[in-house]
């Protein structure tokens, strides 16, 4: 049997988490064999990285931006060690997904600007468009120029992080998909979520300050109405291309 993904998980929601978790199961064609977990806001016991064939970090109501005293506890004990095993990862060039704080997470670490300026963009379903280093990518090669994608973020990249290629945008978000050497890779959108799985995370941070609580049945309204089917895709083609 070959090496499962991890997936580093930072929802201190059990729903959420395992949702999460569920989803990427489900976008990525796996089996739970094939897919390790370690919800950090629990524990983060040390990772090596040669048992497995890549690492996933997801989305959460961290904000990697934060002042420390503004940070979750959880988050003040998970955030260093995740640094420091970005830097391997980095310095590796090992397969990595990060996604939403998965990117915001490196970003900072390769030394960008990461924040709440500019950027943001509310919950719900937005077009992507591949730049022409995107067209090219490995990951993207042959998918349409542009697609819709579910997002919902409060901070954002304001500058492409140094050493990094830019793979997508779109039209409120200039730093939407980047690569790191030729393995690393990282998006603002969620590439597993589909509107299921909107609904969910809408129920779950209604009041977290994504949006005004009263609007959660319109955007899951809407969420319904979307059909995104490409960025599930491009995990898949993550599996394919590194699972060993």
């Amino acid at each position: 049997m070959g090496k499962p993904f991890l997936l580093l998980q930072l929802r201190p929601e059990d729903i959420a988490a395992d949702d999460e978790y569920q989803a990427f199961l489900r976008c990525m064609g796996l089996g739970g064999h094939q897919l390790a977990r370690i919800r950090m806001d629990h524990e983060f016991p040390d990772v090596e990285l040669d048992r497995y064939s890549g690492v996933i970090v997801g989305g959460g109501p961290s904000n990697v931006s934060s002042p420390d005293d503004k940070k979750y506890d959880y988050q003040k004990v998970f955030e260093p060690k995740l640094k420091r095993l970005l830097k391997e990862i980095i310095e590796r060039d090992f397969p990595f997904f990060g996604e939403c704080y998965g990117l915001g997470i490196l970003a900072n670490v390769l030394g960008g600007r990461v924040g709440t300026e500019k950027y943001h963009e509310d919950v719900g379903a937005l077009t992507v468009k591949l730049t022409e280093q995107g067209k090219s990518d490995p990951l993207l090669s042959g998918l349409p120029n542009e697609f819709r994608a579910f997002a919902g973020h409060k901070e954002a990249c304001q500058e492409l992080p140094p050493a990094s290629v830019l793979l997508a945008s779109s039209d409120t978000c200039p730093i939407h998909m980047i690569r790191v050497g030729k393995n690393v890779y990282a998006s603002q959108f969620h590439p597993e979520l589909d509107s299921r799985g909107l609904e969910v995370r809408i129920n779950i941070y209604k009041h977290a300050g994504y949006f005004p609580p009263e609007d959660a049945d319109r955007l899951i309204a809407m969420g319904h109405q979307e059909s995104v089917t490409v960025p599930a895709k491009i995990l898949q083609r993550f599996v394919k291309t590194y699972q060993a």
